[in-house]
């Protein structure tokens, strides 16, 4: 449901303001938006943040991310903000204030963090990209919202919106959110030469936002092709941190078939030689499971070497990589019996492993293989312990160790095939006929 508010047109062709609310109706007036997600950002520290920039006559509005999503009627996790103030005046303003200032480590891009009753503010002046060679940029302050929203990567994340709750929207950026469409600012293939990883972040988006898969523009999907050579430069930790989400989107047998097609995959680690196929079927049965990243990236891997070149390129986390290992290795032989109690080969594995967070990986491979059900009968199946131990055996007068290791061994065997059912009694009692 679309929030209601008032909509600042583009610098270009100014006309008259003109109100949108609920698709009908105009008139002319301050435009605003008037969402309760809106209102309940105004914190105590929000509050003497937007008091401390008033009295300096700094303009303060909010930035990027948090506005779509505020227009798209959701709470924003994380809210960044903008000013016409530079650093240096940030830095003198705040600590005439007695404000606590942290993490001054993105000063020189132009962001001073505060921190207002237990709150932390993050804010940034605006900036026009000097020089940039599609990994970083050199940045130069300004006082142009239109300019600084000219450098952002797609319309929907273009906009502002001041703490009165007008919205600045210079590229048609709420047209594109209700419509579900996602285009660069500007021209795609300067947008994408300024940074390549914004090709990803046009996946992320569009997975996120568009209605329908392969609504896009012809002319941007040829800027990411022509351009798509320019992620090889990018580090692996920024492609992964994309892809995860990407990963977990809507659309997402779409737009990784389009990373092979328009040739971006062989420079963010994915092989080359994918198994398409099988990520079509495992993305579809998966998408309502909750899976990992990884659990359906390994879908199109066709073996472990595979895994380990990923990782060369991306550099998972060893929890990430072991995971992948494991449903390369046990996806065909690991599935579910044919008998009354198809869970048990799931089970009689966690119970026979001796390796650490078996019961997660398990878990992973059966939303792998699409077993929902199953997959619940897992979850909620409570680990059973061993009910004999070595005292109980010395108590019947086993006292060899060698002997007690072997009766054991016997004893795990008959209340494995009793489906772990077996009680210490009915166990001690099986040790005397073995």
């Amino acid at each position: 449901m679309w929030a209601e508010l008032w909509v600042v047109p583009r610098r270009a062709g100014l006309r008259l303001l003109r109100r949108r609310h609920g698709g009908s109706g105009s008139g002319t007036g301050t435009m605003r938006l008037q969402a309760p997600q809106f209102q309940a950002l105004f914190t105590p520290g929000l509050r003497s943040v937007a008091d401390l920039f008033e009295k300096k006559n700094y303009e303060l509005r909010i930035a990027g991310g948090a506005v779509r999503d505020l227009l798209s009627g959701v709470t924003p996790q994380d809210i960044d903000f903008a000013t016409t103030a530079t650093p240096a005046e940030m830095k003198e303003m705040f600590t005439a204030a007695g404000v606590r200032l942290i993490n001054n480590k993105g000063e020189k891009h132009g962001t001073i963090t505060a921190r207002l009753h237990e709150q932390n503010f993050e804010i940034t002046t605006l900036r026009i990209d000097v020089v940039t060679d599609g990994r970083h940029a050199e940045v130069e302050f300004t006082t142009d919202w239109h300019k600084d929203a000219e450098r952002r990567d797609l319309t929907v994340n273009s906009m502002f919106l001041g703490l009165d709750g007008t919205l600045y929207d210079f590229f048609n950026g709420y047209e594109d959110l209700k419509n579900k469409k996602i285009r660069f600012v500007g021209t795609a293939a300067e947008r994408i030469q300024e940074d390549y990883l914004r090709i990803l972040r046009y996946f992320r988006f569009y997975g996120r936002i568009a209605e329908k898969p392969g609504d896009h523009e012809p002319i941007t999907l040829e800027a990411i092709k022509e351009n798509a050579k320019g992620l090889a430069g990018i580090s692996g930790e920024r492609i992964w941190v994309e892809l995860k989400k990407i990963l977990l989107g809507n659309h997402v047998n779409h737009l990784v078939q389009l990373m092979y097609e328009l040739d971006i995959a062989q420079y963010i680690g994915l092989p080359l030689g994918g198994n398409l196929e099988e990520f079509a079927r495992v993305s579809k049965n998966i998408h309502n499971l909750s899976p990992k990243p990884m659990t359906v990236l390994t879908s199109l891997f066709k073996g472990k070497d595979d895994v380990t070149n990923l990782d060369l390129r991306l550099k998972i986390s060893k929890e990430e990589k072991n995971l992948g290992l494991f449903l390369v290795k046990h996806r065909q032989e690991l599935t579910k019996g044919s008998g009354p109690e198809p869970l048990r080969p799931y089970q009689d594995f966690l119970m026979d492993s001796r390796e650490a967070n078996t019961n997660s990986k398990i878990f992973e491979l059966l939303k792998y293989q699409g077993e929902e059900q199953l997959l619940k009968e897992m979850q909620e199946w409570t680990v059973p312990s061993f009910p004999v131990s070595g005292h109980d055996l010395r108590k019947m007068g086993v006292s060899s160790g060698k002997e007690i290791g072997t009766a054991l061994q016997q004893l795990r065997d008959e209340w494995k095939k009793s489906g772990y059912h077996m009680d210490k009694e009915e166990l001690l009692s099986c040790l005397k006929k073995l």
